[in-house]
């Protein structure tokens, strides 16, 4: 019998699944092993264009001299958010290599800021477990466990706790969280979890729309594209800034029901009628092998195209400082 109680994207065997109409990768089993392939023996560091990664020092200036509301960002889906008076910490992945044992997609360039270079955050804000957004080096060496919220989708409160953080709050889609003027609300994204072999989907994935006084922000996480935006948008929005993935795009057989291409974030941006984007999730990492230095010039592009305006799509640079 059908369980009309249980949400949608809640599988009878505990796991998740993404919303209803959401799209399905055509990859091969040869699509798979040709990709393989080229991660781990095509695959080479390109070359990093000037002023895409500022300078420690300049880093530093631009956070001690930070505005609130501003946004930092340390590299791939990793940001300092300001807010109403509070700092929040999105996907912390600051170390080499996006696996374990050394072993993963490595940085070909470095992180904005060191784990020890860090400063306290009010809340700590987690997507998904995958590694390049949820680093164990980081969440066993930040020292202010005690202090800080941490705030994760259905199933990652034990990862933190074991770890020495006590105030850990997990979250259904659409639920929410509050304190001291901040609302945090989980919202739905198309994508999926797991850390190992055997425990794909065991935990959720989301999206976050992120709200004070200063006005209202949508962080994409990492995300297909889907229907379900326009749900977003009706329920949550409008947002005043979209931070939403324009990188790790390619094959589209294989990536097309994990990650937006540049032009399909920016309708996903004005699906969930956000003023302005700023793109994540590029430039940091070798995940896929297209150039990984063609989403921004898309992602610019794809705004004048969709009428989105070509200066409401926001493209920083590694460590740098802005003024939301």
């Amino acid at each position: 019998m059908l369980d009309r109680t249980r949400p949608s994207h809640h599988r009878a065997d505990g796991r998740f699944q993404n919303p209803p109409g959401s799209p399905k990768g055509t990859a091969t089993f040869r699509d798979f092993l040709a990709f393989m392939y080229q991660q781990l023996f095509k695959t080479k560091a390109p070359d990093i264009p000037s002023g895409h990664v500022l300078s420690k020092e300049d880093t530093k200036q631009q956070l001690a001299q930070a505005s609130n509301p501003g946004i930092t960002w340390l590299g791939h889906a990793s940001f300092l958010i300001r807010t109403g008076g509070k700092v929040i910490l999105t996907d912390p992945y600051l170390q080499e290599t996006a696996g374990i044992m050394g072993i993963g997609p490595k940085r070909f360039v470095p992180a904005a800021l060191s784990v020890e270079e860090l400063p306290q955050v009010d809340v700590l804000l987690l997507s998904h477990n995958h590694y390049d957004h949820l680093d164990t080096s980081v969440i066993e060496a930040y020292p202010y466990k005690s202090e800080t919220e941490v705030i994760v989708p259905l199933g990652l409160a034990p990862f933190f706790t074991k770890r020495g953080y006590s105030k850990v709050t997990e979250l259904d889609w659409w639920q929410g969280w509050e304190l001291d003027g901040v609302t945090i609300k989980a919202l739905p994204a198309i994508h999926f979890s797991g850390r190992g072999l055997f425990d794909r989907t065991k935990t959720l994935w989301a999206s976050y729309a992120i709200e004070t006084n200063d006005g209202k922000i949508w962080f994409s996480g990492d995300t297909a594209r889907g229907e379900i935006f326009k749900e977003v948008g009706e329920k949550e929005g409008p947002f005043d800034v979209a931070i939403v993935g324009i990188g790790a795009y390619e094959p589209r057989s294989i990536m097309e029901e994990v990650h937006a291409t540049p032009e399909e974030a920016i309708g996903i941006a004005k699906a969930v009628r956000a003023q302005k984007a700023i793109g994540m999730h590029w430039g940091t990492i070798m995940l896929t092998p297209e150039d990984p230095f063609e989403a921004p010039p898309r992602f610019r592009q794809a705004a004048i195209d969709q009428d989105f305006g070509e200066e409401n799509a926001i493209i920083m640079s590694i460590g740098e400082t802005r003024d939301l």
